[in-house]
Formats: C-alpha cells, sequence, structure tokens
C-alpha cells in the first residue's frame, strides 16, 4: 500500500472502499476496493475529501483480482458458456443455450484447495437453461501471485471440473433457433 496524492492516483488501483456521507441524504460506497482510478474520477474523489488516498503499487509479479478471475473464467469456460460482468474480483459463467451441466467434484475441490482464487458452481448432471447461472469465480485477496494463479491455470489446463453441452440428440447449436 502506498499514500499518494489524489491528484496523481489516474490509473492507480484503490486498495478500500471510498464512502460519501452526506448527513441525512446518501451513506454510500462511491468507488470499491481494486477499482483503477479514471481522470474524471479526481473531482469526486476531492469532493468527498480525499486528498491523499491508498493504492496497491503495481507489481509484476502480481495480478489484480479482476484479471485473475476473467483468467480462471476463461479456463473453466467452453462454446456454450459467457461470463457476467466483472466486479469485485468475482466473475460468473452462464448457460448460452439449453443443455446439461457437468462437473468433475473431485478436480473441482483440488482447484479450490490451492486456496486465494476459487469456483463455486451449481451441481452436476443436470439440466439447465439459457441464461442459468452455472458458475462464479472469486479471487479472495486484491491481488494474487502470479505464481499461485500458474499452479490452478496448470491443473485447469490438464482438465477442466466444469463441462456443459447440449443434450446428446439435439443437433442445433446454441443460437441457430432451429
Amino acid at each position: 500500500m502506498k499514500r499518494i496524492r489524489t491528484e496523481d492516483a489516474v490509473g492507480h488501483v484503490l486498495c478500500h472502499d471510498m464512502t460519501q456521507i452526506i448527513r441525512g441524504v446518501v451513506k454510500d460506497v462511491v468507488f470499491r476496493k481494486g477499482y483503477v482510478i479514471q481522470e474524471e474520477d479526481i473531482p469526486v474523489l476531492l469532493s468527498i475529501g480525499k486528498e491523499h488516498i491508498y493504492i496497491w503499487e503495481k507489481d509484476e509479479a502480481m495480478l489484480h483480482e479482476n484479471d485473475a478471475a476473467q483468467a480462471l473464467c476463461e479456463l473453466c469456460q467452453n462454446e456454450h458458456m459467457y461470463p457476467s460482468e466483472i466486479k469485485e474480483g468475482k466473475i460468473e459463467l452462464l448457460a448460452a443455450c439449453d443443455g446439461l451441466f457437468q462437473v468433475d467434484t473431485h478436480r473441482l475441490n483440488q482447484v479450490n484447495a490451492l486456496g486465494e482464487m476459487m469456483i463455486a458452481c451449481r451441481h452436476g448432471n443436470f439440466p439447465v437453461h439459457e441464461n442459468d447461472r452455472l458458475a462464479g469465480m472469486r479471487v479472495i485477496p486484491l491481488v494474487i501471485e502470479k505464481r499461485k494463479y500458474g499452479v490452478q491455470k496448470s491443473w485447469l489446463e490438464k482438465s477442466r471440473c466444469l463441462r456443459f453441452g447440449l443434450f446428446e440428440k439435439e443437433s442445433r447449436h446454441c443460437g441457430d433457433g432451429k
């Protein structure tokens, strides 16, 4: 963590939530931890009294939670799944069409046992419908060492723990509408 002037914070990552409090009107988070500060955010930060803020120092050996969750999602995703928007280190996979969702529970437990990154999913061997949530991927700390992500990546490259496909008797592909 490093304390810097707010005006110098563009492009840096917030290491905690920023809350705006207007007595009797609002008390809400304006920026969440992990948010990358943009030029247009500077006046807002100054207006809530933040002349200095704490940011994460960039480190080539580390991955931000959003980047790591996105990468984990891509390792689990296939052509019949699509990702949600990523938020606070969490991303979900949804069904692109009706089909059968399968989970290799043993592999899933092995990946989750590695720590700091996890996959939660619905039960396997059940039919699902288009746009159903299949799984969520999350990175627990704000940043993770690239080498730790690399271990999970190698596990998932060997064999995916999540599989989703069309029912066998169906001959159409997702989105064909036939």
